[in-house]
């Protein structure tokens, strides 16, 4: 019953990112990976998985609050399409191991460019004053 709990609390965690857009994933893999010891590669399946409602529904809100604009959207689509394509494979081809770690640096990375716009922005708030 616990892990059942555990596992609904991360779904409720990845499904709150999920829906401010930042994407479900980001909190879903290293959950997953820390609280359950699952292989890289199921997790990224769970996550996968679950990204297919969540991300129906954020999209349904999203196009009804009139936030997404559709012109210049084809291409974004299809390169992001022929790229999920090509990284199936590559993570296929790789070990556990280094998904891990490839996911740990992107995470690494994104933190660092908040971290460096959240300063630039600062800065010149107080260049304001």
């Amino acid at each position: 019953m616990r892990n059942y709990l555990l596992l609904a609390l991360c779904g409720v965690a990845a499904g709150t990112v999920g829906g401010m857009g930042m994407g479900g994933g980001t909190f879903l893999i290293p959950l997953l990976t820390v609280f359950f010891a699952l292989d890289a590669h199921a997790v990224v399946t769970i996550n996968l998985i679950s990204f297919i409602p969540t991300a129906t529904l954020a999209l349904i809100f999203h196009i009804k609050n009139g936030l997404v604009r559709f012109k210049g959207l084809l291409p974004i689509v299809l390169s992001a399409f022929i790229s999920c394509v090509v990284a199936y494979f590559a993570a296929k081809a790789l070990p556990s191991e280094l998904l891990k770690k490839t996911f740990g640096g992107f995470l690494i990375c994104l933190a660092a460019v908040n971290l460096i716009s959240d300063i630039k922005r600062n800065m010149k708030a107080c260049d304001k004053f």
